[in-house]
C-alpha cells in the first residue's frame, strides 16, 4: 500500500507541475495582448533604426511591442534583408493583425497577439504600400518598379513561394481599399485611380475603372479619414481631400502639410497623425497638424504612423 500512496501522489505532483507551466506559460505568450489596454491610445510605426515595425503608447510615451524580423524564428535568414527600411504598416482584421512592408522588397501579415508571420513574400521594386484583398490574396505597389503585384494566398503554398501577377502602376507609392464599393485606390503620377477587383482568387486581376486628375505631384500617402467619408491624400506640397464617392478633391488646411509620409485619423476627438521628415526620409516623432508632438522617441528613424484601431 506505501508503494501506492507514494506512486499516486507522485502522479499528482506531476500533473500539478505541467499544470503549473502551463499556466505561466500561458502568462508569457499571452504579454504582448495585456500589454494593449482597450481603452489605451496606441499607434504603429514603420520604423527603421532597427528595420522593425513597432506598436508605441502615446500615455507612457514607449514602444510596448515590436515584431523585427531579424528575431523571428518564422522568418528565414536569408530573407531578412527583405525588410530593410520599413515602408508601411497598417491594422487590418479589426486591428487584431499589421500589414507590412519595406523598401528591401518583403511584404507581411503579423498576428499582434503571438508576433506570428502569418504570410510573408517578396515583391521588390522598392515596396511601398500594401492592403489586403477581400479574398485573402495581398497587393503591393512598388514605387521603382513600377508595378502592383497580387500574391495568391492560399493555406497550401509557402508563403515566400507564393505565385503572383504583376499590374503596371507608375511610381506606386499607396494602395487602399474600399470594402463598401469593393473598389482599389491609387495615386498614379498625378491621376486618382478606381481598380475593381475580379474576385477570383486563383486568377486575380485589376480592371481600371476611371480615374481623375489631382492638383501637383509627387503623391505619397493615400489613406481614410475616420468616418471613411474621404481619402488623405498627401504630396510634395500639400494635403488634399479626396471625397467618396464624389471623386472631388480639396486641399486640406494645417500647419504642417508639405513633404508629410503618412496621414492617420481615428476619430474626431483624436489628432489627425501626420509623419514629416527631419532628416532624408525619416524622423523620431509624430505629429498633428497643428505641429503638436504626439510621439517622440529620440534615435528612431520614424518613416509612417498609423493609429492602431
Amino acid at each position: 500500500m506505501p508503494n501506492l500512496y507514494n506512486a499516486f501522489f507522485q502522479t499528482v505532483k506531476i500533473y500539478l507541475g505541467l499544470l503549473q507551466f502551463i499556466l505561466v506559460s500561458s502568462v508569457l505568450f499571452a504579454q504582448p495582448n495585456r500589454l494593449l489596454q482597450k481603452d489605451g491610445q496606441y499607434i504603429i510605426l514603420a520604423e527603421q533604426s532597427a528595420s522593425r515595425v513597432a506598436i508605441a503608447d502615446i500615455k507612457s510615451q514607449s514602444i510596448v511591442w515590436e515584431w523585427n524580423p531579424a528575431m523571428q524564428p518564422d522568418i528565414k535568414k536569408e530573407h531578412v534583408k527583405w525588410f530593410g527600411n520599413m515602408s508601411d504598416a497598417k491594422p487590418v482584421k479589426k486591428g487584431k493583425y499589421i500589414l507590412a512592408c519595406a523598401s528591401g522588397g518583403g511584404v507581411a501579415l503579423i498576428r499582434i497577439a503571438d508576433k506570428k508571420t502569418i504570410f510573408y513574400a517578396y515583391a521588390g521594386g522598392n515596396t511601398h504600400s500594401i492592403e489586403l484583398l477581400p479574398d485573402g490574396n495581398i497587393v503591393s505597389a512598388s514605387s521603382t518598379g513600377n508595378f502592383m503585384r497580387i500574391f495568391i494566398c492560399n493555406k497550401k503554398s509557402r508563403s515566400e513561394e507564393t505565385q503572383h501577377k504583376d499590374f503596371s502602376l507608375h511610381d506606386g507609392h499607396n494602395l487602399v481599399w474600399d470594402e463598401k464599393r469593393q473598389l482599389l485606390y491609387t495615386v498614379s503620377d498625378n491621376q486618382f485611380v478606381r481598380y475593381r477587383y475580379n474576385h477570383n482568387q486563383k486568377n486575380p486581376a485589376l480592371i481600371a475603372v476611371d480615374s481623375l486628375t489631382i492638383p501637383g505631384y509627387g503623391a505619397h500617402d493615400l489613406s481614410w479619414s475616420f468616418d471613411h467619408r474621404f481619402l488623405w491624400l498627401s504630396t510634395s506640397d500639400a494635403i488634399f481631400k479626396i471625397n467618396i464617392p464624389g471623386n472631388s478633391i480639396e486641399k486640406a488646411e494645417g500647419k504642417i502639410t508639405r513633404n508629410i509620409k503618412s496621414i492617420s485619423s481615428k476619430s474626431n476627438t483624436s489628432p489627425t497623425l501626420v509623419v514629416q521628415p527631419k532628416e532624408s526620409w525619416w524622423t523620431d516623432e509624430v505629429l498633428d497638424f497643428n505641429g503638436n508632438i504626439i510621439f517622440k522617441q529620440e534615435g528612431l528613424r520614424i518613416y509612417k504612423a498609423r493609429w492602431l484601431m
